[in-house]
């Protein structure tokens, strides 16, 4: 049912001339489904202080909840279409009236940790896209009928909700900034694998994939109590993000995931100087794949003790910083990082190395983010011992990778059981830090157990053969010459 819903969305928003592209039909569904899971929510404490006897103080005033000018009822429960707004009417006052009451919550909010703050936070960044007030009604009436109240409506909209972020992912570059596959992050959680009391960090957090399967993790694999029940709630997830949709696509992916009042702040995690961290700002658990790219400027990177243009390696210093002693990490990042020779790269390998235990690289190959030519590896470390042994494991796949074939969770339940105990396979193997080299730090894959796999040459070796080859083309001219 949910499924042919979101279809149908999309079809009136494809036919509104203001939404252009699967960014904008998200971006739009999102602030639509977020009110409704806001109605959902009051009508829910509602009727709970009703059971206990208490009187629910609503967070949205009358004349601006669902029901007011959504879907106004007849006594009888039938849509009373001498108040529902149409047409310009409808588009007017969600233009004029509605969204400028929402942008004001963020300044009255006591903290940013409030569902009041989240609604703020969420309209100060939003605008609607939706020109006709006609399309606008359309889609209204059919999030009216979607519903967020019980346990497997919330599983089944969240699911979809997923599948439009990947759909949104494989439109374009800037969606795909936002979406991580879902087997990956899945597996890095396993191998982190935090515990009900940590406090989980993602400081690029997108959509908020990871902080997403970290919850459902959390929830599978253990018997909650109440307590901790309220602990997941509020103390346990944390992100950033600076981009204004990723923000609200990963507010709402949390909410619908079961989070009510996302711990997600729309800032620049690189614009805070790193020396400033302090004990009570660090965090159990990161798990991350931060943005890549170079172009940072000076300003950024003065707060950085490593300077890089780079945004993912001033990621990196930022997560070994923020942190906890003893605690862990599963970081993405792009394979040249490990073998780069630039100051910065070996700089950072160095700190690594000595302030963490990197014990896991993973190896990814090509085309595990759609549309996107990198290579990645991930690292796995803990925080307050130094590195002693590294064990890697090198995904080697018999099919290419791509949108129409993208990495499944059966591609890496190999790696995710052998690094259990880290054992030696065709695709794994374990280099002793004493063995790297002290100058470069060089971190390379370089796998000696795949067979067939022919040895890299240095480059002394490769230079020999040239001029090798030069002497002998050099020689063959002049024969051919001598018989001309």
């Amino acid at each position: 049912m949910f499924e042919q819903s979101f279809k149908n969305i999309d079809d009136i928003l494809h036919r509104d001339a203001g939404c252009a592209t699967e960014l904008d039909y998200i971006e739009q569904t999102s602030w639509i489904l977020f009110l409704k899971y806001l109605d959902d929510l009051e009508q829910t404490k509602k009727t709970e202080a009703a059971l206990a006897g208490k009187k629910h103080e609503f967070i949205i005033a009358p004349q601006y909840r669902w029901e007011a000018w959504v879907e106004p009822k007849t006594a009888d429960g039938k849509l009373d279409h001498n108040k529902a707004l149409t047409s310009d009417d409808l588009r007017d006052f969600v233009n004029d009236k509605l969204f400028p009451y929402l942008k004001k919550f963020r300044a009255e909010a006591d903290s940013p940790d409030t569902i009041e703050y989240k609604i703020g936070e969420i309209f100060i960044e939003l605008k609607n896209k939706i020109q006709s007030g006609y399309r606008l009604r359309e889609v209204l009436d059919i999030v009216d009928g979607m519903h967020f109240r019980t346990d497997h409506e919330k599983h089944e909209l969240s699911h979809l909700y997923e599948e439009k972020i990947k759909k949104m992912g494989n439109a374009g570059r800037n969606g795909g900034e936002y979406y991580t596959p879902r087997p990956l992050i899945k597996a890095i959680v396993k191998v982190v694998a935090p515990k009900v009391g940590n406090k989980i960090y993602d400081g690029a957090c997108g959509s908020a994939g990871f902080l997403v399967e970290a919850f459902d993790y959390l929830k599978k694999s253990n018997d909650l109590s109440t307590a901790e029940s309220v602990k997941l709630q509020k103390d346990t997830f944390y992100g950033k993000e600076i981009k204004s949709l990723a923000y609200i696509i990963g507010v709402m992916n949390m909410i619908l995931h079961g989070i009510e009042a996302p711990n997600i702040l729309h800032t620049n995690t690189l614009a805070e100087n790193i020396n400033d961290i302090q004990e009570k700002h660090r965090y159990d658990i990161i798990l991350a794949n931060p943005p890549f790219g170079a172009g940072i400027g000076r300003e950024i990177q003065q707060n950085f003790p490593i300077k890089t243009g780079e945004t993912a390696f001033l990621f990196l210093q930022h997560f070994v910083k923020i942190l906890k002693a003893g605690g862990k990490a599963g970081i993405v990042i792009k394979n040249t990082f490990l073998s780069n020779t630039d100051n910065a790269s070996v700089s950072l390998r160095k700190l690594l190395l000595e302030s963490c235990n990197l014990h896991t690289v993973l190896d990814l190959p090509g085309g595990v983010f759609a549309g996107a030519g990198v290579k990645t590896v991930i690292l796995f470390f803990e925080k307050g011992a130094p590195t002693k042994k590294i064990w890697y494991y090198q995904l080697n796949l018999s099919r290419n990778l791509g949108k129409t074939n993208p990495l499944n969770e059966s591609d890496l339940a190999d790696f995710v059981n052998l690094q259990k105990t880290k054992t030696d396979s065709e695709n794994s193997w374990s280099v002793d830090a004493s063995k790297i080299d002290p100058t470069t730090f060089d971190l390379s894959v370089k796998n000696p157990n795949k067979s067939g796999e022919v040895a890299l040459r240095s480059p002394k070796e490769l230079l020999k053969e040239i001029k090798m080859l030069d002497a002998e083309a050099v020689d063959n001219l002049e024969k051919i010459a001598s018989m001309v």
